[in-house]
């Protein structure tokens, strides 16, 4: 460490293959929880939820979709009104996550980003995303565009999840789907079942050291750091 000299040693820790093996590893059915940005009657942002949920379970997942309407603007209630408390529970209980939005205005919808806006980074002494993977989506009435998964990659990184690579992005998304609300065979839809397909393979692998994976130098050693303090408070 003597060229290290602003490293607090105690905090630095080397990564190691075996780091990466979890001591057991769960049997359970991954938890993935999917949102969607629209209140429209035929919406189809949540038609692509739908068809995800079905992929994803067929895929051997639990799934919950949670249902937007009804949410109160952030700043316009209160953190225990029922739809928040619903929200914030299903973040904690997922090990995954699928946010699908419409493009509008070039942009995620505000129904989207409220749904968001609602999970703080933290909920007492714990984190409800971080570790956790997320697959992103998007539907648009016109042409494709990238901008709402890009947006929504964005928000990813700020609330500490583990975003996969692939995403989907469905154009003129009204084309797509039948008379049953069902998506029709297309490039659009193999894409998706890639994207259902990518976010199982990375969550089994990574939910069992989500912990490791997102733990971070600076915070061990701040934490090191409130404990010294703490310690040399009560010595005097």
């Amino acid at each position: 460490m003597n060229d290290l000299p602003n490293i607090a040693p105690d905090s630095l820790q080397v990564p190691t293959a075996e780091d990466l093996v979890p001591a057991e590893r769960s049997t359970h059915p991954p938890r993935i929880l999917l949102l969607y940005g629209s209140l429209r009657e035929r919406s189809f942002s949540r038609l692509v939820v739908e068809e995800s949920e079905r992929l994803l379970q067929a895929m051997g997942c639990e799934t919950r979709i949670f249902n937007p309407s009804g949410l109160p603007l952030p700043d316009d209630g209160d953190e225990n009104h029922p739809k928040v408390q619903e929200l914030r529970e299903l973040m904690t209980w997922s090990e995954g996550q699928v946010w699908c939005s419409p493009e509008r205005h070039g942009s995620m919808t505000a129904i989207m980003k409220a749904q968001i806006d609602w999970v703080p980074l933290s909920i007492g002494a714990v984190r409800p995303t971080q570790g956790k993977t997320l697959a992103v989506m998007q539907v648009e009435g016109g042409s494709q565009s990238f901008n709402v998964v890009n947006q929504l990659r964005v928000l990813g990184r700020w609330m500490r999840m583990l975003t996969i690579p692939n995403q989907s992005s469905v154009a003129k998304a009204w084309a797509e789907f039948d008379d049953n609300n069902r998506m029709k065979p297309s490039g659009f839809y193999d894409r998706i079942v890639d994207v259902c397909e990518e976010l199982v393979k990375f969550t089994l692998l990574t939910r069992d050291i989500a912990d490791h994976l997102v733990d971070r130098y600076s915070e061990r050693k701040e934490t090191a750091e409130d404990l010294m303090n703490r310690v040399n408070q009560r010595s005097l």
